[in-house]
């Protein structure tokens, strides 16, 4: 079994807020899922990438909520993270964005709502790095995980065998060694995380979950 990386998730409205949690991961965390809403595709807004930093040593994935990705690229290109995840459902073309983040070595990804088929999206998904499929409510944490999207992995694998795929919205004890069966690679986790009393132990269980070879 391939696998699975537990990638702490930040959804922060306030720079302050965005340090708390940072200051709450930074012992434990190693990969980390950045949220970022400017309210074009949201009814909420994030900080802006502008005022994301991260500890040296981390591996930051940051998900663009927005319909007119163009408009952020320099300040990514800036940041220069490990990968950057945009939504199909966005105004711009996708694919010179891709190759522009790609030339300046950094992964593209593109998010999954449960309304889009990744069938109707073959050209962008052969071009990314990184599929992720999104069950939650964007731009809020404590979504619910509806484990029949899992069935998009597959999906998702036909189009581009060996992409890394991603979930984002309710993982949690409960459903993370399910999740690693199906076929997800990098389980970004929200209030699970955010809201735990120890959240380092936490994180620990969520790793030993994915590393369980029965699937139930």
């Amino acid at each position: 079994m391939a696998i699975t990386t537990i990638a702490p998730s930040i959804l922060a409205e306030t720079p302050a807020n965005y340090k708390q949690l940072v200051e709450r991961y930074y012992p434990f965390a190693k990969r980390v899922h950045i949220d970022i809403s400017d309210g074009t595709l949201t009814h909420s807004k994030t900080i802006a990438e502008t005022a994301v930093w991260w500890p040296k040593g981390w591996t930051v994935d940051i998900h663009m909520m927005t319909i007119e990705p163009s408009k952020h690229i320099e300040n990514i290109l800036k940041l220069h993270p490990n990968l950057v995840i945009f939504h199909a459902e966005a105004r711009d073309d996708l694919l010179p964005l891709f190759d522009t983040l790609k030339n300046n070595g950094i992964k593209v990804g593109v998010a999954i709502v449960r309304s889009v088929y990744p069938g109707s999206i073959k050209a962008i998904l052969s071009a990314a790095d990184h599929a992720l499929i999104f069950s939650g409510e964007l731009g809020k944490y404590g979504g619910k995980a509806d484990l029949l999207l899992g069935e998009k992995a597959a999906l998702i694998q036909d189009i581009h065998p060996g992409i890394e795929i991603g979930w984002d919205g309710g993982a949690n004890l409960e459903n993370t060694r399910e999740l690693t069966h199906i076929g997800i690679s990098v389980i970004n986790v929200g209030s699970a995380l955010s809201k735990a009393e120890d959240p380092a132990k936490v994180f620990e269980e969520l790793n030993k979950e994915t590393e369980k070879e029965d699937p139930i």
